[in-house]
């Protein structure tokens, strides 16, 4: 069987020739069917019944326009644009070839020039994909969608700020709100904590892939791929949810815009410029907000679960990490140099793990197996003017005397000839 090729129009000519030559019409009106002469439609019926329908198919059909461009152009057109501009739109591509490489084109063959290289994609082809519906959770506290919006909150009056947003996903409820300078993981322990002490553990937040709950390096091999916060909420039996696009956690990003309308407005009014000022204004508007649009859950059923005795909120909430021992006694942390004091308890610790704990508030612990170490810090870029320390009676007269005798020492280095390594030695050494 052979397969003719044929549009629309060529379909439509056959069907009105084979009715003319069936006489169910006359030539006149097929001619008016086609709009075109008698004498058309007598050549077009002759080359009917000479060939049969491929006589009807334009003989033009896959052959290059007789006003199209040459190939040898379209190549080196195409590798211009691969080699300079690979990331530029046909408009300017266009722009760009006429005006450093003198060859004048019309856009639209520049596009479809592109297009059919892979160069650029269509209208249609980006369009957005579609974010359905979801329904709530059924229950307070299942899901608890969190998220940091960075704006000018305070307008004119203070510099812009962060304010973290946790918000039930069963209610549209604003269960937490807090002004910070920053989204950064210590504002998040805080602000977690405080939500924690006033409703208790939900069973899962659910937030963007911002660094602070997320590893977000392609190469990240060590530790356990969890951020400080994961590690936190892992503690605490609460699951962490990282939405892939911003309509996943469409309720929050929502929340966000009505409260830099409505909170903007409602702190100008009351003359607020401060982040201090701002919290304490938050838990009334809060309560305002949430009698105008909250929403009943399905269930009455709150899933929060209270706080037990083992959740040490303090050790949970601080930034961890753990250090190795050196033989000395000593480790590092945040370029500094930290010297373990000797006892029964650190003796033993010489090449062992030990895990260091930075709390939001600024305290500083190093603990092994629970047990925290006595520890002193070790400035190595302090340098000690000793004759600074005598002439303030620092120093007792043995070692105010030693002290001279390293003076006299130092005189008669500069004054002889080079030692080898090793020799001429301090008396003493401080720290």
């Amino acid at each position: 069987m052979t397969v003719i090729g044929m549009s629309r129009p060529e379909i439509d000519r056959v069907h009105i020739l084979r009715d003319v030559v069936a006489e169910r019409i006359t030539v006149r009106e097929a001619a008016q069917l086609l709009r075109i002469t008698r004498r058309q439609v007598f050549r077009l019926l002759k080359a009917y019944q000479t060939g049969g329908p491929t006589a009807l198919v334009s003989r033009r059909r896959g052959k290059p326009s007789n006003r199209s461009y040459p190939a040898a152009l379209r190549t080196e057109v195409l590798a211009l644009i691969t080699a300079n501009y690979a990331d530029f739109g046909p408009t300017l591509a266009c722009e760009k070839l006429a005006e450093r490489h003198g060859i004048d084109l019309g856009v639209e063959t520049i596009r479809r020039w592109m297009i059919a290289a892979g160069l650029w994609q269509e209208r249609r082809q980006k369009l957005k994909g579609v974010h359905q519906p979801r329904y709530r959770r059924d229950c307070v506290g299942e899901l608890v969608q969190i998220d940091g919006s960075e704006h000018y909150w305070f307008e004119d009056r203070g510099p812009p700020c962060t304010l973290l947003v946790y918000i039930d996903d069963a209610t549209s409820r604003l269960m937490h709100l807090k002004f910070v300078e920053t989204e950064s993981t210590f504002d998040y322990f805080r602000s977690t904590r405080e939500y924690l002490e006033a409703y208790g553990k939900p069973v899962a937040f659910y937030s963007d892939k911002h660094a602070v709950f997320r590893v977000n390096g392609k190469g990240a091999v060590g530790g356990d791929g969890m951020t400080q916060f994961g590690r936190a909420l892992h503690q605490l039996n609460i699951d962490i949810i990282c939405a892939n696009s911003p309509q996943a956690k469409g309720r929050v990003e929502r929340a966000n815009g009505t409260l830099q309308d409505r909170l903007v407005k409602e702190m100008r009014l009351a003359g607020i410029s401060t982040l201090e000022a701002g919290n304490a204004f938050l838990p009334a508007f809060m309560a305002d907000f949430n009698r105008r649009f909250a929403k009943a859950p399905y269930s009455d059923k709150d899933l929060h679960r209270p706080l037990s005795e083992d959740d040490e909120l303090d050790d949970v909430f601080a930034w961890r990490e753990e250090r190795t021992v050196s033989r000395s006694l000593t480790l590092q942390y945040d370029q500094v140099l930290f010297i373990l004091e000797p006892n029964a308890m650190t003796l033993s610790l010489a090449r062992q793990r030990v895990t260091v704990y930075d709390y939001p508030d600024g305290r500083f612990a190093i603990k092994h197996k629970g047990l925290e170490l006595p520890y002193r810090p070790f400035d190595r870029r302090q340098q000690v003017d000793q004759a600074a320390v005598v002439e303030n009676k620092r120093l007792g007269p043995v070692l105010a005397y030693i002290a001279e005798r390293q003076k006299e020492l130092d005189m008669s280095r500069s004054n002889s000839a080079p030692r080898r390594r090793g020799q001429g030695k301090s008396l003493f050494k401080v720290g």
